[in-house]
């Protein structure tokens, strides 16, 4: 739990900075990340006064009810720190915050009443979960964290008769995976909504309501259907509302694009723990999650911190692939991680229909924009994505990138792909040189919603959809002069993308919807577009 480390060996990624400033204005997400971040420091007082000061001015704010709980936990008042609890749990913090951890600071209040309290009501169901994450048109993963090492199993019902269909393996949660686990159900149809319930240690959970679920069209096949996706996604209390909006689009996936939960701090096994863990217990979230399956990949702020990277090593920083790597696997059911333990990352391929998805890692091989030679890729990843380029036989090819492609979206910033001008150019006169067709890009990173469209002289013009304000309250300028086709920053956003490949001109249309479900731009691209 040591929050200051001695020097050790970087390996050409970015020294990480953790802001220690506690910042209000229209950053609510860093407010409590820095005050746990003090109290990891045992600079206790000063916690206690921006604690205090903070409460007077944002009565009964639960989450600063919950940090002045973990606060007189570490000072050893377990009293006050029990009361601190309670009273957050009243003003609506969801009572599984207590039990999903960081159990390292909540340790000194598992013998108090309100922890047995809350252990009980546990032992019979999920604190976190069900999250769908690696649906496919036979199968579909479901990750949970429990408070125990519980077994957990996932049974799949006929929608009308609710006669049972499949049902998965028992798995345990792990200990060292912080209680989480992902189960898997195959033998499923496409294209076909089910019905599901939630067991655990072998029989069914308490308050097991009846959730749904649809597995994707089939691989290969023309078909319809609707995607969202974004990031930016800090914390904000009365902006999680967001994904009730997107559930009311009933999206088939959900892409997250990275910025997902804002860490800032990889250094920090608790930090990394405790930014996951107040998003899962959000009712929205989990609301959202249990029936629209989730692909995510990272980005800086998930990684390490701002405009960061993290070098060409594998191992090095330690961090990498000790904290980092393990941390994001153990709270996402992805399709793939990179290569697993012997080439860590975010990247793999998923097909909907006939759509291929490539998500790539942006960040943990990516090395100094300022020297030579720079890649943001890695020659790994990177000859991977060209393999799947070229093997890809969809009506669309989505290249997903947590960070812009267009070099206009952030000046002269080399976070973008600006700073990677060389391996951009390979990329895109590879996808030309070899005649792909179909290429659509997707990015985030941009606390906003665009639409861009590169010109290719050598190919067909490339269009990029971008969205990365799904909860933010920190807003990047419009970008309309800058040659966007649209662009849109107030309220928060999400992109709503439908493809049609039934269509004798096949479609794929970009809708901007924002927190409140208004469509204020769309754009939608034909097939006869995407080809020389």
């Amino acid at each position: 739990m040591a929050q200051v480390l001695a020097p050790y060996d970087l390996g050409g990624a970015s020294k990480p900075r953790p802001d220690m400033k506690f910042r209000e204005a229209n950053q609510y997400k860093r407010v409590h990340q820095t005050a746990l971040r003090y109290i990891l420091r045992d600079e206790l007082d000063e916690t206690q006064a921006f604690l205090d000061k903070y409460l007077v001015e944002h009565p009964d704010d639960e989450e600063t009810l919950y940090m002045l709980g973990i606060l007189h936990a570490r000072r050893g008042d377990i009293a006050t720190s029990q009361a601190f609890m309670e009273r957050a749990i009243a003003a609506g913090l969801p009572d599984d915050r207590l039990i999903a951890g960081p159990r390292l600071m909540l340790d000194p209040l598992r013998d108090t009443k309100l922890m047995q309290r809350l252990r009980e009501k546990y032992s019979h169901r999920p604190a976190h979960g069900p999250l769908l994450g690696n649906v496919t048109d036979s199968a579909a993963a479901f990750w949970f964290r429990t408070v125990a090492d519980n077994e957990l199993q996932v049974v799949v019902h006929d929608v009308e008769s609710n006669d049972e269909v499949a049902r998965s393996p028992q798995v345990r949660s792990q200990p060292g995976e912080d209680y989480t686990a992902v189960v898997t159900v195959d033998g499923l149809h496409a294209d076909t909504e089910y019905a599901y319930t939630v067991w655990m240690d072998g029989e069914p959970c308490q308050s097991n309501d009846r959730q749904t679920f649809r597995t994707l069209p089939a691989a290969g096949q023309p078909s319809k259907f609707v995607i969202a996706f974004g990031g930016g996604a800090g914390y904000v209390p009365q902006n999680e509302r967001m994904w009730n909006t997107i559930a009311s689009f009933d999206p088939q996936a959900i892409l997250l694009l990275g910025d997902n939960v804002y860490i800032d701090d990889p250094e920090s096994v608790v930090m990394q723990q405790y930014t996951y863990q107040r998003r899962q217990s959000r009712p929205e979230w989990r609301s959202l999650t249990a029936r629209s399956p989730v692909f995510t990949i990272w980005d800086d702020h998930d990684f390490s911190d701002n405009d960061s990277w993290g070098g060409a090593d594998v191992a090095v920083p330690f961090w990498k692939k000790d904290w980092v790597f393990p941390i994001f696997r153990q709270n996402w059911a992805n399709p793939g991680y990179g290569g697993g333990d012997t080439q860590p990352g975010c990247w793999y391929a998923f097909q909907i229909g006939d759509v291929d998805f490539i998500m790539l890692d942006c960040r943990y091989y990516r090395t100094d924009p300022r020297k030579k030679p720079r890649t943001m890729l890695g020659p790994v990843q990177k000859q991977w994505l060209k393999d799947q380029l070229t093997e890809a036989r969809g009506t669309f090819k989505v290249i997903c990138s947590s960070v812009p492609w267009d070099f206009r979206t952030k000046g002269d910033s080399r976070d973008t792909w600006n700073g990677y001008k060389q391996e951009h150019e390979e990329i895109l006169s590879f996808i030309e040189a070899k005649n792909i067709e179909g290429v659509v890009l997707m990015s985030a990173d941009r606390h906003r919603s665009d639409a861009w469209k590169l010109s290719r002289p050598n190919g067909y013009d490339l269009y990029e959809f971008n969205s990365s304000r799904l909860t933010n309250q920190h807003i990047h300028p419009t970008m309309e002069k800058q040659g966007a086709i649209f662009s849109f920053n107030k309220p928060q956003s999400f992109g709503l993308v439908s493809f049609d490949t039934t269509a004798e001109d096949p479609q794929v249309t970009y809708e901007v919807v924002d927190i409140d479900g208004n469509k204020p731009h769309a754009i939608t691209v034909h097939r006869s577009e995407l080809q020389r």
